[in-house]
């Protein structure tokens, strides 16, 4: 089962995959951010060219447990793109994913100059694989 996850934000959208088997998650690519009809069209179409089953979106919360702006934004695009697709589409909580991908590329020796760049893709796919594991852990027990 291909998965895809996103990781939205103001001015990109990075996107992860699955493999086949829905155990790895690997970044695909980001797609700037144009207007939330137009973004949820694209990533209808890369989904469907991927052969994708689900689409996770990474959704961030607040102190009290909801959403917060970016959450907010977050859930309304994907509203926007189950207009686009039949694909399920499932909200997953994205807490520190950003922070994650930043001490990602430490950890792999990233240089300074090149850690600059931006984390949308790498922090898609820390979603998409946080949510990967949970599937992983629940099929155990």
């Amino acid at each position: 089962m291909r998965i895809l996850a996103v990781d939205h934000g103001e001015k990109r959208i990075g996107l992860a995959i699955s493999d086949s088997t829905g155990t790895i998650a690997n970044p695909l690519k980001v797609i700037q951010h144009v207007s939330r009809v137009i973004d949820a069209a694209q990533v209808a179409g890369i989904a469907g060219e991927n052969q994708v089953e689900l689409i996770v979106i990474g959704q961030s919360f607040d102190e009290e447990g909801q959403p917060n702006l970016a959450g907010r934004r977050a859930a309304r695009f994907g509203e926007a793109l189950k207009t686009q697709t039949q694909i399920p589409i499932l909200m997953w909580d994205e807490s520190f994913s950003t922070q994650s991908a930043r001490a990602a590329r430490l950890e792999m020796g990233v240089s300074r100059k090149k850690r600059a760049g931006h984390l949308d893709e790498l922090a898609a796919t820390i979603i998409l694989q946080s949510y990967l594991e949970t599937k992983i852990v629940n099929r155990k027990s």
